[in-house]
């Protein structure tokens, strides 16, 4: 909606559409359970206005409350979608194909796409318990990876968080940081993966490269994490090697059946 004024205001309930879905990333990362006044506190509303919104969030299913400490959790509607997007992307077939990179490297595999500034692992082997875990798109590998190779709509600006998963990372939404960022998106580009020394996991060594679709963009992006006693510098082009082989046949494994036909060809 336009005013005179030349002022495009959202329609009628778009804002507590948006608050309702700000309820709801509330509970990114499995936290614990929440109070409408942690609710409140999160979100910079009152607690009369987050308790109303999660109570209709609670009678669609989408939030349920602990009947002990009246806090709430997200609800079997949220599930029941998770769990729909899960099979729509294809993700329980990539499953096996993860499992098998993870034998053969002896590190944990997983699939990460981007939400927003983030990039959430959504699918991992059978020594991956983070899935659902999301970090700063900048800061970690794959990350990096989903930034080099953007969906369209996907290059605009963003503002990277003032605050960093550890003292390693990136931090800070300066102009000098935009810079930077691009320039590590080429260097990514051109190396065809992306590393990670420990900026989002002390400790980790993590390598990520892209699961390519034809449009040429990152579907998403596949991360092998070990320490760094398994993934040395000598070792490096072996795992690299493993994983873009895996996502080479996620690269064909995950698309619709229409898809892994040759565009020109034609149906008898």
């Amino acid at each position: 909606m336009t005013t005179e004024a030349g002022i495009v205001r959202p329609p009628a309930g778009a804002q507590a559409v948006r608050r309702a879905l700000d309820v709801l990333h509330c509970f990114h990362d499995n936290g614990p359970d929440l109070s409408a006044s942690d609710l409140a506190r999160r979100l910079g509303l009152s607690t009369s206005t987050a308790h109303r919104l999660a109570r209709t969030l609670l009678g669609a299913g989408f939030l349920e409350q602990d009947a002990r400490t009246a806090r709430y959790r997200l609800g079997p509607a949220t599930t029941e979608l998770g769990r729909l997007s899960y099979h729509q992307r294809g993700l329980h077939l990539a499953e096996p194909e993860l499992s098998d990179l993870a034998d053969r490297t002896g590190a944990t595999a997983d699939l990460s796409l981007r939400s927003g500034p983030h990039a959430v692992i959504v699918a991992g082997g059978p020594v991956t318990p983070k899935v659902g875990l999301r970090r700063p798109l900048h800061a970690t590998a794959p990350g990096r990876v989903l930034l080099a190779w953007p969906r369209e709509g996907e290059t605009g600006p963003w503002s990277p968080p003032t605050s960093a998963a550890t003292p390693y990372a990136l931090t800070g939404p300066s102009t000098l940081d935009h810079l930077a960022h691009a320039a590590d998106s080429a260097r990514v580009r051109e190396s065809g993966f992306a590393l990670d020394d420990g900026e989002s996991a002390h400790g980790m060594r993590t390598v990520a490269v892209p699961v390519m679709e034809r449009a040429g963009h990152a579907r998403f992006a596949l991360a092998v994490r070990a320490a760094p006693e398994l993934i040395t510098d000598a070792r490096l082009d072996w795992y690299l090697a493993q994983a873009r082989a895996c996502a080479r046949a996620l690269e064909v494994l995950l698309l619709a059946p229409a898809e892994r036909r040759d565009p020109g060809e034609r149906a008898g």
